[in-house]
């Protein structure tokens, strides 16, 4: 669908049509609708975690929902054998079985697991270590939601594992039942991607040094890891931990290091993974090449320039929404003569000239052009007409027309051309003249769509 949002809106609203909502993946997860009274699957899902995670679509409380009673329950028609699926197996193993912040968990536990040991109490850095990943873990338990329908189904667990007296005296069955009923409901960390991987690293090397296994491969990510850093070291951050950089690259410190020492690694270097160069990955081939022409006509080869530009200027556009003079058309807000410049530096000489520029697009003014491709951000089209979603005199007619000329300006960054309000959906509800019989109403609207517009325009 073209407005799918919209739609999702509207699904939400109860008192509001439609009040059946079919999707592909859409509204499995991160939907909260209270009123959800059916579900129905019409797939095999096999991965247990989005299976609890779709019934959960269904669990939301709702009090007073038919005739002043609360809900009290909900259906489920399973077309597909998914509960005898679950029932008869554990779900097909995929990679998001167990996400990464569960992942982390699980070594962090095992890790408290291995360290209660006699020959690792005697050093109080340890004990102090073991005391923060406590510290740490009970925090994840505790910050689960407890009305949360998977979390419900482990409540006996989460009880247990959130109170530090539990974890004075583990045992390997702990270990078992933290990976298998708790480490997958733990929710993700806020901190960049990255360092969560090098923590999961980190965490791993630390584990293995207690088992006594070797660790050769995880070590050789590790010092792939540090090189990657030490080749961007004009960044400050990374120049701060320079020396311990050189001593992992250039030392045998790895080869020595104890748990000590590799949670120094973790701690140091985990903010400075987001830096770490992107690869690219290069393919070779000794395949001979066919020359079946070598004519070519003057006027396709200029076609095929402009075409290079067009490509060149839009992929720019998508991949550099941080750039603030994209980032501020893209949130509504006016550019300065500056951001301007900025936009005429990146179209008319990075890229290509200004003639290209002219060839493909003509006049077209460039905070236009920028709209077209990445759009409105959804929270600044809402704040650029939030006079009249926010205003309780207007009918559901009128918050309905509202809405889609919000949602048109998210995809296409502006609205020059009104007479797409008499098309669909916008018509649905009647003509622009039928909503707003109080055309004061909707002249204060269609200055909305003019200041969006004039935001743009500007360039």
């Amino acid at each position: 669908m073209t407005y799918a949002q919209s739609a999702i809106d509207e699904f939400s609203e109860p008192q509001k049509l439609p009040q059946i909502a079919i999707s592909v993946d859409m509204l499995d997860t991160g939907i909260d609708v209270p009123e959800i009274l059916n579900l129905v699957f019409f797939k095999k899902v096999m991965s247990k975690a989005k299976f609890w995670q779709m019934i959960g679509r269904g669990t939301r409380l709702c009090p007073g929902l038919i005739d002043g009673e609360d809900k009290n329950k909900f259906y489920i028609f399973d077309f597909c054998g998914n509960f005898e699926f679950f029932r008869m197996n554990k779900g097909k193993p995929t990679a998001n079985m167990i996400a990464l912040q569960g992942a982390i968990f699980n070594l962090e536990f095992q890790i408290a697991y291995k360290l209660q040991d006699l020959r690792y109490q005697q050093e109080k850095r340890l004990r102090t270590y073991r005391d923060a990943l406590i510290e740490h873990m009970t925090g994840k338990v505790q910050e689960l939601n407890r009305e949360n329908f998977a979390v419900r189904q482990h409540l006996k667990y989460v009880d247990l594992y959130a109170d530090k007296n539990n974890y004075n005296a583990l045992t390997y069955e702990d270990t078992l039942l933290v990976r298998d009923e708790l480490a997958p409901l733990i929710e993700p960390e806020s901190d960049d991607a990255s360092a969560l991987r090098f923590d999961a690293l980190m965490y791993g090397i630390e584990l293995a040094y207690l088992v006594g296994k070797k660790y050769t491969r995880a070590r050789h990510d590790l010092l792939t890891k540090a090189a990657g850093i030490a080749s961007v070291a004009n960044i400050p951050e990374i120049m701060a931990q320079a020396e311990l950089i050189n001593t992992i690259l250039h030392t045998d410190y790895v080869e020595n290091a104890g748990i000590n020492e590799f949670e120094q690694i973790r701690e140091n270097l985990r903010d400075l993974m987001k830096y770490l160069p992107k690869k690219k990955i290069r393919y070779d081939t000794d395949f001979d090449d066919q020359i079946l022409s070598m004519d070519w006509k003057e006027s396709e080869l200029e076609n095929d320039d402009l075409k290079n530009y067009k490509a060149k200027a839009e992929y720019y556009i998508r991949q550099h929404q941080d750039h603030i003079a994209i980032h501020k058309l893209k949130n509504n807000i006016p550019l300065t003569e500056t951001d301007v410049k900025a936009l005429e530096e990146i179209l008319w000489s990075e890229i290509g000239t200004k003639e290209d520029y002219e060839a493909e697009y003509g006049s077209k003014p460039l905070g236009e052009f920028v709209r077209e491709i990445v759009g409105m951000d959804m929270n600044a089209a809402k704040e650029a007409f939030s006079e009249y979603l926010d205003d309780t005199s207007l009918d559901s007619r009128q918050i309905y027309f509202v809405n889609q000329i919000v949602e048109y300006i998210v995809h296409n960054g502006m609205m020059k051309d009104l007479s797409v309000l008499q098309e669909a959906p916008f018509n649905a509800m009647g003509s622009v003249v039928e909503v707003f019989t109080d055309l004061s109403v909707w002249m204060g609207i269609r200055s909305a769509i003019e200041r969006v517009n004039a935001n743009a325009l500007a360039a």
